[in-house]
């Protein structure tokens, strides 16, 4: 997923700046109907009775005596859920940053309110897990071998035994198939998914969708590039593993793209150019890996970079390689890149 973990992740073949893509349908969740809740769309930790069954995307059925209630899911799995009323008791994964504040996978959960089990790669404090007494741990999978994101290999049996885990894939998809998934999954653990905010949601990211369908055949021969920032390289994205830009592509969208034989080394995701060749691809929109473990836009002080057209012409907007997988964390990326084909000069 991350170009920034690259050191860590070969061994799994899931780097940098990505998601997934692939035209598969969406799995069906198995969720029982005495599993929906009543309630008008505020917070819930489940519904109130009845078994719970839910089928994952790595063909794993989980089944329950009861809905649970103590969850503990990957921050923005976590983040996603809180979008459609159901809370969680612990996550792992980006959840504060170094000053303190919540990352942006923390999407509008109060973090204060968390027991975060680890916040960097590599980290997932097994004790705390364990007094959570975890009815269920959930999180993404971003390769085909179905791993899950943020659960360290080191300590994955110990976690294991503690609690059964679902996993939604995240990995040779458009993003519409994690949307219907986490719906279902929320649906599943007592959501309201009739409430006006679920809904209007799911609404709005129609219309931006449609919306950048329309902006992209307006104008094909704007370039798009995904990018992400690291000390010494710059990472260029390609778009058949990422959930966002494999959708964005399907829109119609005009990517920049690595070829195949040079996207192999990094099993498919991503580019390493150093900052000097920076400029090897031409671009008219620049879109920069928006996580915090990347160096951000306005941070980039390297020369070669500042010279790019799309830079100079301040065409440079955010990406989210991991989004929150609720329609209204996902209407604002589908929106911006939708806004900046609408106003892009023709610079490369």
């Amino acid at each position: 997923m991350s170009n920034v973990r690259a050191a860590h992740l070969t061994r799994r073949g899931i780097l940098a700046a990505g998601g997934a893509i692939g035209l598969g349908a969406a799995l069906a969740a198995c969720g029982d109907d005495d599993a929906k809740s009543g309630s008008s769309g505020k917070e819930t930790t489940a519904a109130e009775s009845g078994p719970w069954t839910f089928k994952d995307d790595r063909g794993t059925t989980v089944k329950l005596d009861k809905v649970p209630a103590n969850i503990v899911a990957f921050v923005g799995v976590a983040a996603a859920l809180y979008d459609y009323g159901v809370s969680v008791k612990g996550v792992f994964g980006p959840t504060r940053t170094k000053a303190g504040k919540a990352d942006v996978q923390a999407g509008d959960m109060d973090i204060s309110k968390l027991t975060v089990l680890g916040n960097e790669w590599g980290q997932f404090n097994v004790e705390k897990y364990a007094a959570l007494a975890p009815d269920v741990l959930i999180t993404t999978l971003f390769d085909a071998a179905g791993t899950l994101w943020y659960v360290p290999d080191e300590s994955k049996d110990k976690i294991a035994k503690l609690a059964p885990s679902v996993g939604i894939s995240a990995y040779d998809r458009q993003l519409t198939v994690p949307l219907q998934r986490v719906w279902a999954l929320a649906e599943s653990l007592g959501a309201d998914m009739t409430a006006s905010k679920v809904t209007d949601a799911k609404k709005r990211f129609e219309d931006a969708s449609s919306r950048l369908r329309a902006a992209a055949k307006a104008h094909p021969d704007i370039t798009v590039m995904a990018g992400s920032a690291a000390q010494d390289l710059f990472y260029v994205s390609g778009s058949n593993l990422s959930v966002d830009l494999e959708y964005f592509k399907a829109l119609g969208v005009n990517f920049v793209e690595p070829s195949a034989s040079v996207l192999k080394a990094s099993g498919g995701w991503y580019e390493s150019l150093s900052w000097e060749n920076v400029d090897k691809y031409k671009a008219d929109i620049i879109m920069m890996d928006d996580r915090t473990a990347t160096i951000q836009p306005a941070d980039i002080t390297q020369a070669t970079w500042k010279k790019l057209p799309a830079v100079k012409a301040g065409q440079v907007i955010s990406r989210s390689p991991e989004p929150i997988f609720s329609y209204d964390k996902c209407v604002a990326m589908v929106e911006n890149l939708a806004k900046a084909l609408e106003t892009a000069k023709k610079v490369s």
